[in-house]
């Protein structure tokens, strides 16, 4: 039995316009609803902000600010411009960490500050103040913790650390160095 073309060929133009209209739906909605994701374009950017923790009594532990922060919505990125966090935890020395970049974790908890880093450490009950100067450092700020996988150099007191790899614990007072370390300690005069 044979079909007349006069009966295929409205069939065969409603598939035709059929597929065209799923494939121009689906097309336009792609465009539609992530536009922002297939580009590393910026969603939102504020200038010269601080932002702070506070403890359950209300006490402010910790402060981020920074010269500029830029979001992209693609990867979810936070980059940050002159960056500096401020540690303020009772019975503890103020910590501050500035840096030239910065970038954010998603929740924020996590710093991560590149090129010349610089923290600084205030004297504390039986602790002089110190600095330490690395290229890069990863602030945990809920913890304390301050970490790296480079060069990094300590200064504290008549006292000279160098290393790789580091860590301290602002909350114990832990202090390790990985590798490399290097060291000189000036003897004080008692009189």
């Amino acid at each position: 039995m044979r079909l007349p073309t006069t009966r295929l060929f409205p069939l065969g133009l409603m598939l035709v316009l059929a597929a065209l209209t799923f494939y121009l739906d689906r097309a336009v909605n792609e465009e539609d609803t992530h536009p922002a994701l297939r580009r590393h374009d910026p969603d939102y950017m504020v200038v010269n902000f601080t932002t702070t923790s506070y403890n359950g009594a209300g006490f402010a532990e910790s402060s981020l600010s920074a010269e500029k922060m830029v979001h992209y919505p693609d990867d979810d990125t936070t980059e940050l411009t002159a960056p500096r966090v401020v540690q303020t935890k009772p019975d503890q020395p103020k910590v501050t960490v500035r840096a030239d970049r910065g970038k954010l974790s998603r929740d924020g908890e996590d710093i991560f500050l590149y090129d010349n880093v610089v923290l600084e450490r205030e004297a504390g009950t039986g602790k002089a103040a110190a600095r330490l100067t690395t290229e890069y450092l990863q602030v945990v700020r809920d913890r304390s913790i301050a970490r790296t996988d480079r060069q990094v150099t300590i200064v504290e007191d008549g006292r000279f650390l160098a290393g790789r790899g580091m860590e301290y614990s602002n909350e114990t007072r832990h202090f390790t160095l990985n590798a490399d370390v290097r060291g000189r300690f000036e003897a004080k005069v008692l009189p």
